[in-house]
């Protein structure tokens, strides 16, 4: 299953917008696990640019470390992780946040993970794995739907009515599952419960036998800044048994690492 990537609307040039930098994110975005590596050809086709543009910006993130070519395909280099890790690195509660994280993991038994809302998108900044249970593999910086996510729903709900609403209606709403809900009045009903009880529980919907939990982790101001979530496999997990009995501890978690916001 891939990953959903959104490309926000592209202003006009102008004073405040650099459109060959913007040009630049745009080629660099357009490597993925499932193009990791391209010809010329490729990333004007996937950018929109053309051969001479993507070959400039090509050359130029190559000059700078940041891509590598034998001649023919061109690829990211891990030098790339420095533009992602400047991100982790500006906001140092993660590396306090993750001995809470792997605390809870040893109580619990099950994977734990913590995202931001990017557009209609989560992002992981940190992940606690215990089992593999999905079939995509995720760690800091992998992006999934927030829509069908509980992490996703619970981050939603802090935004303003009109504001979850454009950016549901903004996403992809794809039907990974029988159990997805794609309806935008429906999952409006589920953001908006997910804000009155201050967690959320999706069932099965971004994977077959997947199950997670989340709970909100909020500033000073009492915004949720980030989620926090607990994820297992239905056939191990059920719904009821995580609610009854992680929820608690998930919660204690969450306000623990809010506390050291």
């Amino acid at each position: 299953m891939a990953t959903q990537q959104q490309s926000p609307s592209v202003p006009a040039p102008g004073d405040s917008y650099v459109q060959s930098f913007a040009r630049g994110l745009q080629v660099i975005r357009s490597f993925s696990a499932g193009a990791p590596r391209q010809t010329l050809s490729e990333v004007a086709a996937a950018t929109g640019l053309t051969r001479a543009g993507a070959r400039r910006i090509l050359l130029t993130l190559q000059t700078l470390g940041y891509v590598t070519s034998d001649g023919k395909l061109f690829a990211l280099t891990p030098r790339i992780l420095d533009l992602g890790f400047a991100y982790l690195s500006s906001m140092p509660i993660w590396n306090r946040a993750e001995p809470v994280m792997e605390a809870l993991v040893q109580q619990v038994q099950e994977s734990c993970s913590a995202a931001v809302l990017d557009a209609t998108d989560i992002v992981y900044v940190l992940r606690v794995p215990t089992h593999k249970i999905m079939r995509i593999s995720l760690g800091v910086g992998s992006r999934l739907p927030a829509f069908c996510t509980s992490m996703g729903r619970l981050l939603l709900a802090d935004l303003d009515e009109d504001e979850r609403r454009a950016r549901l209606e903004a996403s992809p709403r794809e039907a990974f599952t029988k159990h997805t809900v794609t309806d935008v009045g429906a999952l409006l009903a589920k953001v908006a419960q997910a804000r009155r009880q201050g967690w959320c529980l999706v069932n099965q919907e971004l994977e077959e036998g997947l199950i997670s939990i989340a709970a909100p982790i909020v500033d000073r101001a009492g915004r949720t800044v980030a989620a926090l979530n607990i994820s297992g496999q239905a056939n191990r997990t059920s719904a009821k048994v995580m609610q009854d009995s992680m929820l608690p501890a998930l919660l204690a978690a969450a306000r623990e690492i809010s506390r050291l916001l």
